[in-house]
């Protein structure tokens, strides 16, 4: 879990930009329509719900998340969508996963495996990476103004697993199908909750230096610059060097 919020923040505020903004919506949209699926009505629907927050967090226009949660529902045309999960290695035998939502499977692997082509790495057989993750369920809250104690005590009795403090930011780690109760507990104890997502976290992480770090986090670059890919998790520790040189890159 090492850099795992830095590298996050990181994310957002290069995500933040006009340019990328286009992109970004077509990817929440996809979510939002997936999740749409079971049902168009987010207090029903936690996954949906957590999709629409994300796009409302992201600026995304009203209009824009109604169309996608009707393409869901099968009230607008255009919701032929699947998940997909690739598993490789990058060079240095760092471990991935490729979460993909695409409407078009061979698109998505071939700008996958483009990726790898020119970088290094291969793709590996379902179930030769996955073993090395963990499904869980994240949130984050800003730690300025917010007692990290109180904190601590709603997310656990909510049925948390852990929780780290740091001068930014309280990450909470939980079981997957505990993700929502502790979400609802923290916001009625009155904490802002910026992310709550269900990720994948390495059970073992591997460490390299800052150029070969470097090289492997412009891999995932540009493999979450691809409109299929939705997230790319690594099994890679990213020290505090690095986190320095990818926020000035």
């Amino acid at each position: 879990m090492s850099g795992h919020s830095k590298w996050s923040t990181i994310k957002r505020k290069k995500g933040a930009e006009d340019a990328k903004r286009g992109k970004i919506f077509t990817k929440l949209a996809r979510d939002i329509t997936l999740a749409a699926r079971q049902s168009g009505d987010p207090s029903a629907n936690p996954a949906l719900r957590l999709a629409i927050d994300k796009a409302r967090r992201a600026n995304m226009p009203k209009d824009n998340i109604e169309r996608a949660i009707k393409r869901g529902t099968g009230e607008l045309e255009g919701g032929e969508l699947e998940e997909i999960t690739y598993e490789a290695y990058a060079p240095h035998g760092v471990a991935m996963l490729i979460k993909c939502t695409t409407d078009n499977r061979n698109r998505a692997l071939s700008e996958v495996r483009r990726v790898f082509n020119k970088h290094g790495g291969n793709m590996a057989e379902q179930g030769a990476v996955g073993w090395m993750f963990d499904l869980k369920g994240y949130l984050t809250v800003p730690a300025e103004g917010v007692d990290p104690d109180e904190v601590f005590m709603a997310a656990v009795d909510a049925g948390a697993d852990d929780v780290e403090v740091s001068d930014e930011v309280i990450e909470i780690y939980t079981a997957p199908d505990s993700l929502h109760a502790v979400r609802e507990a923290l916001e009625a104890a009155g904490f802002t909750v910026e992310e709550a997502e269900l990720s994948q976290f390495a059970k073992n992480e591997v460490e390299l230096g800052v150029k070969e770090t470097l090289s492997i986090m412009a891999m995932v670059e540009l493999l979450e610059e691809s409109d299929d890919v939705d997230k790319v998790y690594t099994n890679l520790s990213i020290s505090d060097d690095a986190l320095a040189e990818l926020e000035t890159a």
